[in-house]
């Protein structure tokens, strides 16, 4: 294990940094399209809410997912991007709205599925950071997430803007405007997420070979970005799971000594996480809790832990010999049919 010492910083590092003044940005400049995007969801009143998005935008996705049906009560669900456009599938959409997720706004399967939803009528809402590219120049309502380049392989500041986007959108869509007071003050929560130190936490996950990330409620998708970002940065083994679902199978892989890192905010959930944990730790886990900066919502609390968790991703990487910038078997932009 190397010392971050003699290590250079990354593009990885730097990005993750500007994530609190990325937010700050989208929101501004975005606060005129969400008005107009509450508007046409009063107006339309979808029976549901449909999302199309991959890798780490699916994870936005599913973040989006949880809020809507907590503070709007509409179920969330996801479209498979291939079925349009490898299986050709004729999709019945109606009494829907559909929101595209894709950092580039180039894919051809994400495209596909939007189409689909334009030739049903269905209005189409695009997040992405290019808001010249495609899917932005073809969805009704282009919500740009203003980050600048990002030149990392690894997304932090994409990811964590679409996660505050998708807070926004239910901000506005909600009546009883909820998380508006805790979005207005998010970019400065971030500015102080950013500053926590993992410091013991990664010395432990750094000379692991397995680990399970946890997370339940709108902290699910966060440990799903989590155990991605281990696999994409460090080439280590991590599964993500809801921490009600590892209780099944997953549990049975757990052995003496076996770290799992706990995403667990101080909401509904709470109480149910900490029975989970109490349980694996019985199994022989050694469960990581790391200190976390607690925003103005529970709701927005995954954000905060995401926005300390690519800090601590990244020296992991540099602690393990490797550069996050440059896997071995990836590259930024992955254009999937």
């Amino acid at each position: 294990m190397k010392t971050l010492a003699a290590l250079p910083s990354t593009r990885m590092a730097v990005e993750t940094a500007e994530a609190p003044a990325v937010v700050a940005r989208m929101l501004r400049n975005n606060a005129q399209a969400l008005v107009e995007l509450g508007k046409l969801y009063r107006e339309s009143k979808p029976s549901h809410i449909m999302t199309c998005a991959r890798g780490s935008s699916a994870h936005a996705a599913a973040y989006l997912k949880y809020l809507v049906e907590m503070f709007l009560g509409v179920p969330c669900c996801s479209i498979g991007a291939s079925v349009v456009s490898i299986y050709a599938a004729p999709l019945q959409l109606r009494d829907t709205i559909l929101f595209t997720i894709s950092q580039s706004g180039r894919s051809p399967d994400i495209l596909a599925v939007q189409g689909a939803a334009r030739r049903a009528g269905v209005p189409t809402i695009a997040i992405t950071n290019d808001p010249s590219a495609p899917l932005a120049v073809d969805a009704d309502i282009c919500l740009p997430l203003c980050a600048g380049p990002e030149m990392s392989v690894a997304a932090t500041k994409t990811f964590i803007g679409s996660a505050a986007l998708a807070a926004a959108i239910v901000a506005e869509c909600d009546d009883g405007h909820r998380l508006s007071e805790g979005l207005h003050g998010l970019p400065d929560d971030l500015q102080l997420a950013r500053d926590l130190s993992w410091t013991s936490t990664e010395e432990i996950i750094a000379v692991a070979q397995s680990l399970y990330v946890l997370g339940r409620g709108p902290a699910m998708p966060m440990a799903l970005e989590a155990a991605l970002k281990f696999k994409e940065t460090s080439g280590l083994h991590a599964e993500g799971f809801s921490a009600a679902e590892v209780m099944h199978g997953p549990m049975e892989l757990v052995r003496e000594g076996f770290p799992i890192l706990v995403f667990a905010p101080n909401d509904a959930a709470l109480h149910t996480t900490v029975a989970t944990v109490e349980r694996l730790e019985h199994a022989g886990a050694r469960i990581l809790r790391p200190e976390f900066h607690q925003t103005r919502h529970p709701a927005l609390d995954a954000i905060s832990m995401i926005q300390s968790f690519y800090v601590c991703a990244e020296r992991i990487a540099r602690m393990c010999g490797r550069n996050p910038d440059a896997p071995r078997m990836l590259k930024k932009i992955t254009e999937t049919t």
